[in-house]
């Protein structure tokens, strides 16, 4: 019951690619409030399941609920600010996403974490088409927005519209590069350190580095607290 993701699926997915096709569609709708999907369904039949057959109880659910709801995005936020203040670190992270977070006690078990960077020239946005594969390890619980079928679908196809009505607003001269979690494979965007941080230390700085700019739909909070 300790699983990384929603869903498992043998998937097929393009990586790094930037998706940035023109689409007209509406507004962007990322609450979902009730399941809608076969995956979902199956998700509660099999727990309903498990628990009419005794192999675990309703409580050791909602335990397991509550210790997931307790994985907050700061895991993250440390591993993101020791890659802005040790160079050598980050070099680490970024050639081994699972050898990096493991110098910080963290773990991804049984799957491959890849670390991609956001530069002045490549901005990074992670999507799961098929599900919503996540890093939960170092992130937590996905919020609702990430498993919805609108940012699932419309991500790959219109990731500038997605990012603008995230308040995003990113140059043309930026490239937008959408990668797509797999079964065995999570991403973690490490943002742009904000201007105006010189001397910050690591505690000061993870408060910058939020879930949102981890997934690659926001830039980290300038100094200031506000997005940058």
């Amino acid at each position: 019951m300790t699983h990384d993701h929603d869903h498992d699926h043998d998937h097929d997915h393009h990586h790094g690619h930037d998706h940035d096709h023109p689409h007209d569609h509406g507004p962007f709708q990322p609450d979902i409030k009730e399941p809608t999907e076969e995956w979902e369904f199956l998700e509660i039949a099999m727990r309903e399941l498990l628990i009419q057959k005794g192999i675990i109880t309703a409580r050791e659910v909602e335990d397991m609920l509550e210790e997931w709801d307790g994985k907050v995005p700061e895991n993250g936020a440390r591993v993101v600010a020791r890659a802005w203040t040790d160079p050598a670190f980050k070099a680490r992270l970024l050639a081994d996403g699972n050898a990096g977070v493991q110098e910080m006690g963290m773990d991804v078990p049984g799957l491959k974490l890849v670390v991609l960077e956001n530069t002045p020239k490549v901005h990074h946005t992670v999507v799961c088409t098929l599900c919503s594969c996540y890093p939960r390890t170092i992130l937590g619980l996905p919020p609702l927005w990430y498993k919805s079928r609108a940012y699932r679908s419309r991500t790959v196809r219109e990731p500038r519209a997605v990012l603008a009505e995230f308040g995003t607003q990113l140059p043309d001269s930026v490239e937008v590069r959408v990668v797509d979690s797999t079964a065995d494979c999570r991403y973690l965007v490490l943002p742009m350190r904000p201007d105006g941080t010189d001397g910050w230390n690591e505690e000061q700085l993870a408060r910058l580095a939020t879930r949102d700019s981890m997934i690659g739909t926001a830039v980290a909070l300038n100094p200031d607290g506000v997005r940058g």
